[in-house]
């Protein structure tokens, strides 16, 4: 039996990384390969069956998840950056929900039968999107920038405000019982619902002050803080709900909302950690949550369910988008988009399942539809708006052109120098570096930065890629370009990722990166890296010069003796850049850049 077990937690973390990396090869959202997975080897296969996986610790593991989950989306939840927001994005986490809230339950009630509680319920846990799941689709439907940040900060901070509204809910519907309560037992029901929301703030306010301030001080090693992080958030859901119970969920919310507003408390590091564990945590849950839903589920719920995913796609988002974008400076293209991206994930699939199993045992029979109907939206949503936003946004005229724009590994004087020179062009740039001598130049320069590793983990939440297509690797650590190389081949294709040549005379191979964990080498073989920043150092620039009939590229080069030929744009605005081995012939009309000394050649 033992083994039989083993066998299934094998089964499950191979599924969960070859989930994973399918996304990430497709460039989709890890919910649609991991839910049919868990549907394949649950009611399909059998294969996995998670009552007998994992028992009575089935339902601790949902809360403590879903628990981890929201502290971790509550840590990204910064006041600042909120006050910042434009207007639209704080109606759409105010106004916008309410009303959404409303439509869905509505719906629900009339269209399932549901209970007006299970459909207030429901409602609350479908109001959320949520940055896992809006980040993907962003990259692939490129939407213009306007757009790109309002679906951005919208699933950022909708995930604990979405997650609070459907604890409060819940809430109301344990203390009311589940029918109409005369006047002495609603105010029974109101003094609960305050005991729950003064527990888990005060819970939360306080174990959060309490780990900020340690970790303010230092009385935390760095090796040990994500851990101690870790058991602090679980404490503080466990304390919660023991003082009251289910408020272990708004307790840890309030909790990482509070560390992160906490002045000097460093937090990337603890954040970086939570991530790897919920990336492990949402998968299992996933995976685990579908193959426990039975196919007689579907049928219960029936065409309604179609009716409620249309009703959330088609009615309730654009009303939502309306409602929230009043008096806004959107056009009504952005607006039709907007209403059209609202993919459903972690947050919507964990509360339900979490809630479900809770109501179930208070007597609510119909709680076992809120898992399947959640996913029916969850994929629904997902699967419709990954197929057709990028059509929808190129067809409205609000999508971003194909991406020209170049990231540079790198702020030092070579990249610094054709960084000024894309520019000039009119081509987005932006460069990366950990110097921040570097980066500063850079900044006088008004060249756009990135203080920190292109390939680090800050670098995947904060990187700005909305217009960029092409990389170029210019760093003075040749492992670090062959790793941003690497990384971002999938993202650009292997044709749009350079880098400079590290080759020296002498230099055995054993010490250099292999050419094929590197992209396509610029310039040429003899171009090396430390000649460019020596021929930059000695005052050379880079120059551009447009051909003509009467100025042909063989008498640019002639003009230009010796000089190091860097891009060239054809009439239609396309650049290509110069590489080892390139047959690249410009023509009249031709922009031509090249890095030329004072007198027109270099030594």
């Amino acid at each position: 039996m033992s083994e039989h077990l083993i066998l299934e937690l094998a089964l499950l973390g191979t599924v969960i990384g070859a989930c994973q990396w399918a996304a990430w090869w497709a460039k989709l959202p890890a919910i649609l390969p991991l839910l049919i997975s868990g549907i394949c080897l649950g009611p399909i296969t059998g294969l996995l069956d998670p009552e007998a996986l994992m028992g009575s610790f089935l339902f601790p593991f949902i809360s403590l998840s879903v628990a981890v989950i929201l502290f971790e989306g509550a840590l990204t939840l910064r006041f600042d950056q909120i006050r910042g927001l434009e207007k639209v994005v704080r109606n759409l986490v105010t106004s916008g929900i309410f009303v959404t809230w409303i439509i869905i339950a509505v719906s629900t009630r009339f269209i399932l039968d549901f209970s007006w509680e299970l459909s207030l319920l429901f409602g609350a846990i479908a109001v959320v999107t949520g940055p896992t799941v809006v980040i993907p689709m962003l990259r692939t439907v490129r939407p213009n920038a306007t757009i790109s940040n309002i679906l951005r900060w919208e699933g950022i901070v909708i995930d604990p405000i979405g997650a609070l509204l459907a604890v409060l809910v819940f809430e109301f519907i344990l203390s009311s019982g589940g029918a109409m309560r005369p006047e002495s037992s609603l105010t029974l029901t109101f003094i609960v619902f305050i005991k729950t929301v003064l527990g888990g703030v005060i819970m939360g306010v306080s174990l959060g002050y309490t780990l900020g301030s340690a970790l303010l001080r230092h009385l935390i090693p760095e090796y040990l803080q994500s851990v101690i992080t870790l058991l602090t958030v679980l404490l503080c859901f466990a304390l919660s709900n023991q003082i009251q119970e289910e408020s272990g969920l708004l307790a840890v919310t309030v909790m990482g909302i509070w560390m992160a507003n906490m002045k000097g408390v460093a937090i990337d590091d603890i954040l970086d950690f939570k991530e790897n564990l919920s990336v492990l945590l949402l998968s299992a849950l996933f995976i685990i949550l579908a193959a426990k839903i039975q196919f007689d589920q579907f049928t219960q719920l029936g065409i309604g369910a179609l009716w409620i995913f249309l009703i959330i796609q088609f009615v309730a988002r654009p009303i939502k988008i309306l409602v929230s974008t009043i008096g806004s400076t959107l056009s009504v293209r952005e607006k039709v988009l907007l209403g059209w991206i609202a993919p459903r994930g972690i947050v919507a699939a964990a509360v339900s399942a979490i809630f479900a199993i809770k109501l179930i045992h208070a007597g609510y029979e119909q709680a076992e539809l809120l898992v399947p109907l959640a996913f029916i939206v969850i994929i629904g949503t997902v699967s419709l708006q990954s197929a057709t936003s990028r059509v929808l946004a190129v067809k409205l005229g609000v999508a971003e052109p194909d991406p020209k724009g170049f990231l540079l590994i790198g702020a030092n004087n070579i990249a610094r120098a054709i960084g000024s020179a894309l520019v000039s062009q009119g081509f987005r740039v932006l460069l990366t570096d950990s110097n921040w001598e570097n980066i500063k130049i850079a900044r006088m320069e008004n060249l756009p930065t990135y203080h920190g590793n292109a390939v680090s983990q800050h670098a995947d939440r904060h990187l700005d890629l909305v217009g960029i297509g092409k990389m170029l690797a210019l760093s003075d650590d040749r492992e670090l370009n062959a790793l941003a190389a690497m990384s971002y081949k999938n993202e650009f294709g292997r044709n749009n990722v350079y880098t400079l040549s590290y080759h020296k005379e002498g230099d055995p191979s054993k010490h250099s990166v292999a050419p094929t964990r590197g992209g396509v080498m610029l310039f040429g073989k003899e171009i090396t890296f430390s000649k460019m920043d020596a021929i930059i150092g000695d005052g050379a620039e880079i120059k551009s010069s447009k051909l003509t009939e009467s100025f042909t590229f063989d008498d640019y080069l002639a003009d230009r003796t010796s000089a190091i030929l860097i891009f060239a744009i054809d009439p239609k605005g396309r650049i290509q850049m110069f590489v080892e081995n390139g047959e690249m012939k410009p023509t009249t009309g031709w922009i031509v850049a090249s890095l030329v000394g004072k007198n027109k050649t270099i030594n």
